[in-house]
Protein backbone atom coordinates (compact mmCIF):
# COMPACT_ATOMS: atom_id res chain seq x y z
CA UNK A 1 0.00 0.00 0.00
CA UNK A 2 0.66 3.50 0.23
CA UNK A 3 1.71 3.87 -3.07
CA UNK A 4 4.82 0.79 -3.16
CA UNK A 5 2.88 -1.74 -5.51
CA UNK A 6 4.80 0.01 -8.57
CA UNK A 7 8.04 -1.17 -7.44
CA UNK A 8 6.98 -4.26 -5.22
CA UNK A 9 9.79 -6.63 -5.21
CA UNK A 10 9.19 -10.11 -2.54
CA UNK A 11 11.81 -11.43 -3.74
CA UNK A 12 14.28 -10.70 -0.83
CA UNK A 13 11.52 -11.61 1.81
CA UNK A 14 12.76 -14.22 3.97
CA UNK A 15 10.21 -16.59 4.00
CA UNK A 16 11.04 -18.39 7.25
CA UNK A 17 11.22 -15.25 9.23
CA UNK A 18 8.49 -13.89 8.45
CA UNK A 19 6.38 -16.81 9.05
CA UNK A 20 8.29 -16.92 13.02
CA UNK A 21 7.07 -13.28 13.66
CA UNK A 22 3.45 -14.22 12.69
CA UNK A 23 3.62 -17.31 15.21
CA UNK A 24 5.51 -14.82 17.37
CA UNK A 25 2.17 -12.20 17.16
CA UNK A 26 -0.31 -14.88 17.19
CA UNK A 27 1.21 -16.28 20.30
CA UNK A 28 1.41 -12.87 22.14
CA UNK A 29 -2.16 -11.96 20.88
CA UNK A 30 -3.95 -15.38 22.45
CA UNK A 31 -2.35 -14.08 25.81
CA UNK A 32 -3.93 -10.77 25.80
CA UNK A 33 -7.25 -12.53 24.54
CA UNK A 34 -6.36 -15.11 27.77
CA UNK A 35 -6.09 -11.86 29.62
CA UNK A 36 -9.52 -10.24 28.66
CA UNK A 37 -7.49 -7.31 27.03
CA UNK A 38 -9.02 -8.04 23.91
CA UNK A 39 -11.74 -10.27 21.93
CA UNK A 40 -10.26 -10.35 18.40
CA UNK A 41 -7.74 -8.43 16.40
CA UNK A 42 -6.91 -7.76 12.44
CA UNK A 43 -4.07 -6.59 9.93
CA UNK A 44 -3.70 -3.59 8.03
CA UNK A 45 -2.39 -2.80 5.16
CA UNK A 46 -1.31 -6.57 4.30
CA UNK A 47 -0.70 -8.23 1.77
CA UNK A 48 -3.35 -11.59 0.12
CA UNK A 49 -0.11 -13.75 1.10
CA UNK A 50 0.62 -12.22 4.02
CA UNK A 51 -3.47 -12.39 5.30
CA UNK A 52 -3.75 -15.91 3.94
CA UNK A 53 -0.32 -17.13 6.30
CA UNK A 54 -2.09 -15.27 9.74
CA UNK A 55 -5.05 -17.50 8.74
CA UNK A 56 -2.83 -20.33 8.13
CA UNK A 57 -0.69 -19.89 11.57
CA UNK A 58 -4.04 -19.80 13.58
CA UNK A 59 -5.23 -22.85 11.86
CA UNK A 60 -1.87 -24.85 12.83
CA UNK A 61 -2.66 -23.60 16.29
CA UNK A 62 -0.43 -20.39 16.84
CA UNK A 63 -3.17 -18.66 18.24
CA UNK A 64 -6.61 -16.21 17.02
CA UNK A 65 -7.70 -16.26 13.93
CA UNK A 66 -7.75 -13.01 11.77
CA UNK A 67 -11.21 -11.20 12.19
CA UNK A 68 -10.59 -8.02 9.13
CA UNK A 69 -7.98 -6.38 7.30
CA UNK A 70 -7.69 -2.36 6.89
CA UNK A 71 -6.59 -1.76 3.85
CA UNK A 72 -6.82 1.60 1.49
CA UNK A 73 -10.13 1.47 -0.63
CA UNK A 74 -12.00 3.43 -3.02
CA UNK A 75 -13.27 3.88 -6.52
CA UNK A 76 -9.34 5.25 -7.39
CA UNK A 77 -7.77 2.30 -5.42
CA UNK A 78 -9.26 -0.83 -6.22
CA UNK A 79 -6.04 -3.54 -5.41
CA UNK A 80 -8.22 -5.75 -3.53
CA UNK A 81 -10.60 -6.69 -6.06
CA UNK A 82 -8.27 -9.62 -6.98
CA UNK A 83 -5.86 -11.73 -4.97
CA UNK A 84 -7.77 -10.17 -1.32
CA UNK A 85 -11.57 -10.62 -2.60
CA UNK A 86 -10.96 -13.93 -2.66
CA UNK A 87 -9.40 -14.69 -0.25
CA UNK A 88 -12.19 -12.42 1.76
CA UNK A 89 -14.73 -14.80 -0.05
CA UNK A 90 -13.17 -18.06 1.34
CA UNK A 91 -11.41 -17.00 4.78
CA UNK A 92 -13.95 -14.55 6.07
CA UNK A 93 -11.56 -11.72 6.41
CA UNK A 94 -13.80 -9.06 6.05
CA UNK A 95 -12.29 -5.91 4.50
CA UNK A 96 -12.40 -2.10 6.82
CA UNK A 97 -12.35 0.68 3.70
CA UNK A 98 -9.88 3.48 4.60
CA UNK A 99 -10.03 6.33 2.28
CA UNK A 100 -12.79 5.60 0.74
CA UNK A 101 -12.77 9.40 -0.84
CA UNK A 102 -9.49 9.14 -1.79
CA UNK A 103 -7.78 11.37 0.68
CA UNK A 104 -10.59 13.72 -0.26
CA UNK A 105 -10.31 13.58 -3.96
CA UNK A 106 -13.71 11.97 -4.89
CA UNK A 107 -14.76 15.16 -2.81
CA UNK A 108 -14.89 17.70 -5.42
CA UNK A 109 -13.19 20.26 -3.34
CA UNK A 110 -9.97 19.96 -4.98
CA UNK A 111 -11.67 20.60 -8.51
CA UNK A 112 -9.94 23.25 -11.00
CA UNK A 113 -6.37 23.28 -8.50
CA UNK A 114 -8.38 24.55 -5.74
CA UNK A 115 -6.94 23.87 -2.55
CA UNK A 116 -9.05 25.11 0.70
CA UNK A 117 -7.66 26.26 3.75
CA UNK A 118 -7.07 23.36 6.45
CA UNK A 119 -7.82 20.36 3.80
CA UNK A 120 -5.25 17.44 3.48
CA UNK A 121 -3.47 18.71 0.46
CA UNK A 122 -3.11 22.33 2.58
CA UNK A 123 -1.02 19.98 4.60
CA UNK A 124 0.50 17.72 2.59
CA UNK A 125 0.95 18.54 -1.27
CA UNK A 126 1.37 15.49 -2.47
CA UNK A 127 -1.62 13.51 -0.81
CA UNK A 128 0.88 10.80 -0.15
CA UNK A 129 1.34 10.11 -3.85
CA UNK A 130 -2.30 10.67 -4.73
CA UNK A 131 -1.98 13.68 -5.95
CA UNK A 132 -1.02 12.90 -9.86
CA UNK A 133 -2.94 14.19 -13.37
CA UNK A 134 -4.26 11.11 -13.86
CA UNK A 135 -6.32 11.69 -10.21
CA UNK A 136 -7.53 14.61 -10.69
CA UNK A 137 -8.96 13.36 -14.15
CA UNK A 138 -9.80 9.93 -12.37
CA UNK A 139 -11.50 11.94 -9.64
CA UNK A 140 -13.32 14.23 -12.01
CA UNK A 141 -14.73 11.67 -14.44
CA UNK A 142 -16.35 9.93 -11.12
CA UNK A 143 -17.83 13.24 -10.08
CA UNK A 144 -19.32 13.62 -13.15
CA UNK A 145 -21.40 10.75 -12.83
CA UNK A 146 -22.60 11.69 -9.95
CA UNK A 147 -23.88 15.20 -11.53
CA UNK A 148 -25.26 12.74 -13.87
CA UNK A 149 -27.49 10.95 -11.81
CA UNK A 150 -28.02 13.66 -9.16
CA UNK A 151 -26.04 12.06 -6.96
CA UNK A 152 -23.96 13.44 -4.01
CA UNK A 153 -20.26 12.63 -5.14
CA UNK A 154 -19.62 11.78 -1.15
CA UNK A 155 -22.51 9.45 -0.60
CA UNK A 156 -21.86 8.11 -4.41
CA UNK A 157 -18.04 7.05 -3.65
CA UNK A 158 -19.11 5.96 -0.05
CA UNK A 159 -22.27 3.83 -0.87
CA UNK A 160 -20.57 2.03 -3.77
CA UNK A 161 -17.80 1.13 -1.21
CA UNK A 162 -20.45 -0.07 1.72
CA UNK A 163 -22.30 -2.46 -1.19
CA UNK A 164 -19.03 -4.24 -1.85
CA UNK A 165 -19.45 -8.10 -1.29
CA UNK A 166 -15.92 -8.29 0.88
CA UNK A 167 -16.75 -5.37 2.81
CA UNK A 168 -17.36 -5.16 6.71
CA UNK A 169 -17.00 -1.11 7.60
CA UNK A 170 -15.99 1.51 5.53
CA UNK A 171 -13.70 4.45 7.54
CA UNK A 172 -14.70 7.71 6.74
CA UNK A 173 -13.14 10.72 8.23
CA UNK A 174 -14.61 14.03 8.93
CA UNK A 175 -13.10 17.20 10.39
CA UNK A 176 -16.49 18.87 12.19
CA UNK A 177 -19.35 18.37 12.75
CA UNK A 178 -20.99 19.35 9.50
CA UNK A 179 -18.93 17.35 7.51
CA UNK A 180 -20.57 14.10 9.41
CA UNK A 181 -23.80 15.54 9.46
CA UNK A 182 -23.53 15.40 5.54
CA UNK A 183 -21.62 11.83 4.37
CA UNK A 184 -24.73 10.63 7.71
CA UNK A 185 -27.47 11.93 5.36
CA UNK A 186 -26.45 9.39 2.47
CA UNK A 187 -26.47 6.75 4.80
CA UNK A 188 -29.37 5.42 2.75
CA UNK A 189 -27.73 6.04 -0.45
CA UNK A 190 -28.22 2.68 -2.79
CA UNK A 191 -26.63 3.63 -6.57
CA UNK A 192 -29.06 2.19 -9.79
CA UNK A 193 -27.79 -0.32 -11.84
CA UNK A 194 -27.01 2.49 -14.31
CA UNK A 195 -24.36 4.46 -12.22
CA UNK A 196 -22.40 1.16 -11.77
CA UNK A 197 -22.23 0.79 -15.30
CA UNK A 198 -21.00 4.04 -15.65
CA UNK A 199 -18.54 3.63 -13.15
CA UNK A 200 -17.15 0.44 -14.61
CA UNK A 201 -16.44 2.49 -17.34
CA UNK A 202 -14.68 4.83 -15.73
CA UNK A 203 -12.66 2.70 -14.02
CA UNK A 204 -11.72 0.69 -16.75
CA UNK A 205 -10.57 4.37 -18.45
CA UNK A 206 -8.90 5.30 -15.17
CA UNK A 207 -7.01 2.08 -13.35
CA UNK A 208 -5.03 2.74 -10.77
CA UNK A 209 -4.40 6.49 -11.43
CA UNK A 210 -2.04 6.96 -8.41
Amino acid sequence: MFRKNWLYDPSKQNKEETLQNIHDCLGMLQSEIDKGRIRTFGLSNESAWGTAQWVRGSEEGHGPRVATIQNEYSLMCRMYDTDLAELTANEDVGLLAFSPLAAGLLTGKYASKAVPIGSRMSLNEDLGGRNTLRAHSAADAYIQIAKKYGIDSIHMALAWCAARPFMTSVIFGATNRSQLGHIIKGKDTVLSAEVLEDINKTHKAYPMPY
